[in-house]
């Protein structure tokens, strides 16, 4: 089988590029998350952010009527699922890291990538990485279509995380994973080089600092993330 021209970290890092961009410029909004309101329309069934509803255009690929404040919804009410879990990692993983390092993909291996890393969203649909990688498979086997759908799914994912704060310790990103905080701080060009956890439910990444930016780190706010963690039983 001919083996694909393209290089696999050579696209995802086009992607990173052109979401870290498209981030740069979605961070200057602020909206605040006001988790009783998305706990309220996120269990109401008469709700257009109905958690159930907006789950079941998520994984079915109908993101062409998603908007932002549906992401948000889904992203954050996530949070008030008793599957919840902020420190959930998909069994199928590791099969992923097996076709990640390759520098080329034959066209098996990319049904692979592509297969695995679906069944690793069905377990962590907020996984970034996974995203990627699922994003890469589809546009390796030019799958177009389905791949400007995902490309679409991560930038709003991404700006749903990133208007709830500017990462200043005033107003710092909301996420519901711990490694949000890493995949917020990769997308925006830099390197996490150290992680503190702070009072009152906040983190702050360091980062190595870069020759065309001022930022030395960036905070997030983890509260409600190990609140609701808590009460399901994650420490």
């Amino acid at each position: 089988m001919k083996r694909n021209a393209i290089s696999i970290f050579a696209l995802i890092a086009v992607m990173l590029t052109a979401f870290a961009v498209d981030a740069g410029a979605q961070k200057k909004e602020l909206i605040p998350v006001d988790f009783d309101r998305v706990k309220s329309v996120t269990s109401n069934p008469e709700s257009r952010y109905y958690f159930p509803k907006l789950l079941k255009s998520y994984i079915s690929f109908s993101y062409n009527k998603f908007e932002r404040e549906d992401m948000r919804n889904l992203y954050y009410g996530y949070m008030f699922q008793e599957d919840y879990n902020p420190y959930r990692q998909s069994q199928y993983a590791d099969k992923v890291e097996e076709y990640i390092y390759k520098k080329e993909l034959t066209r098996e291996e990319c049904d692979s990538l592509e297969y695995y890393a679906n069944l690793s969203l069905k377990d962590n649909m907020f996984d970034f990485e996974q995203l990627e990688f699922f994003a890469y498979a589809l546009k390796a086997k030019k799958k177009y279509a389905r791949y400007e759908v995902f490309k679409k799914n991560i930038h709003l994912l991404l700006s749903a995380i990133m208007t709830s704060g500017d990462g200043t310790k005033e107003h710092p990103w909301v996420v519901n994973s711990p490694m949000h905080e890493y995949d917020i701080v990769n997308y925006l060009g830099f390197k996490a080089v150290d992680h503190e956890a702070l009072d009152d439910g906040i983190d702050y990444v360091k980062v190595e600092k870069r020759d065309d930016s001022k930022a030395e780190g960036f905070y997030f706010d983890v509260k409600k993330m190990i609140e609701e963690g808590s009460r399901k039983g994650f420490e």
